[in-house]
């Protein structure tokens, strides 16, 4: 019988195959039919500003998964996903608009780029860790975009940038916020089912092992070199599929798009949310981008009780929103949103025994 406190009285492990069951109850599948209607029928009665809210938080959402697994879940850390996504929104940009390439065909190719390229930034992490790493990743979120920006500029477009046409399906192109939220939030849930199921296999607890202690699990026969180029090639293929997803989001790219201000967000999210955990993910993004809405929308009334001129405080009062809630979360609740929802789970399940 399983001792998990988790779980409601009266639900327990009758063989392995129950171990492996994520939704148990019928309260936990109504909540998730519910969430997915909910979800898939937003463009029908939400309003464009919404729907182009929600695009930006799924297209985070998938980039960040891949940050999780590498850094939630394999321990290492990198400050170039956004870099990453400026490759993947760039290589599907160009093959759609030069090459004529379809979306769903262009956006593999550019997937496997970054997965490369994620392959070769990783190679240090055999070497290094910590702040060392960081150091190591942080390369390629000022080389790529530079790249992008001054290399071959009759196709990256160089600081003008490049136009990106819409998905295409026979004669119907994906040009409203309402059919490009469908291609969004399907990949948001392939990607999540793969994040979810992926630390429930041998290559998931081989990640954990060495995110723990690396040396010790080396000793136990795993292969640190194979299993962290492996966690830098999933992060990255993230990455990629969020940078195709951006590009036909924006319609137009420019490397200005996809700064380093952007990949500390990443992280910031992940801290909020909580590390570890892919309910965490949403959690972090949904809670930081709805603070960036508030704080857009307090910004100007602020700014004209202090006697500020008009425009000028917006720019300036989101970066100290992040700080302090970062900063705040690090001190009273370092294991996140997910942990304090946990909490609150059992909490529920173990009332008026919840001490």
């Amino acid at each position: 019988m399983s001792t998990d406190i988790s779980r409601p009285c009266g639900v327990f492990n009758r063989s392995y195959n129950e171990e492996f069951i994520i939704i148990r109850t019928k309260t936990q599948w109504f909540f998730l039919l519910a969430s997915l209607l909910f979800i898939f029928t937003l463009p029908l009665y939400a309003n464009g500003y919404l729907l182009n809210i929600m695009n930006y938080i799924g297209i985070l959402i998938i980039s960040l998964l891949g940050l999780h697994i590498l850094m939630g879940c394999a321990g290492q850390i990198s400050m170039g996903q956004s870099a990453f996504m400026a490759v993947g929104a760039y290589v599907t940009g160009i093959l759609m608009k030069n090459a004529n390439w379809s979306f769903f065909a262009a956006v593999p190719i550019g997937a496997i780029i970054c997965g490369i390229l994620g392959i070769i930034v990783g190679l240090p992490s055999l070497r290094v860790k910590g702040f060392y790493l960081v150091m190591a990743t942080l390369a390629a979120q000022v080389i790529i975009p530079w790249v992008l920006s001054h290399a071959w500029p009759d196709v990256l477009g160089g600081a003008l940038g490049i136009n990106v046409p819409p998905i295409q399906i026979g004669d119907y192109k994906f040009t409203e916020q309402g059919d490009i939220f469908y291609v969004v939030w399907i990949i948001v849930l392939l990607a999540t089912f793969f994040a979810v199921n992926l630390m429930r296999t041998r290559t998931g607890r081989a990640f954990i092992a060495i995110r723990d202690n690396d040396l010790a699990a080396e000793i136990t026969g795993i292969s640190l070199m194979r299993y962290k180029l492996l966690a830098f090639l999933i992060c990255s293929i993230y990455a990629g599929i969020a940078g195709g997803l951006w590009s036909i989001w924006t319609r137009f790219l420019t490397a200005d798009q996809f700064t380093l201000h952007l990949s500390v967000l990443f992280l910031g999210m992940l801290i909020v949310g909580g590390v570890g955990s892919c309910a965490g993910v949403f959690m972090g993004v949904f809670f930081l981008v709805g603070i960036d809405e508030i704080t857009k929308n307090f910004a100007q009334p602020i700014g004209e009780f202090f006697g500020l001129p008009s425009g000028t405080l917006a720019p300036a009062l989101a970066p100290i929103v992040y700080g302090l809630i970062i900063l705040l979360f690090l001190i009273f609740e370092p294991r996140g949103l997910a942990h304090r929802w946990q909490l609150l789970k059992m909490s529920y399940r173990l009332n008026p025994f919840s001490y």
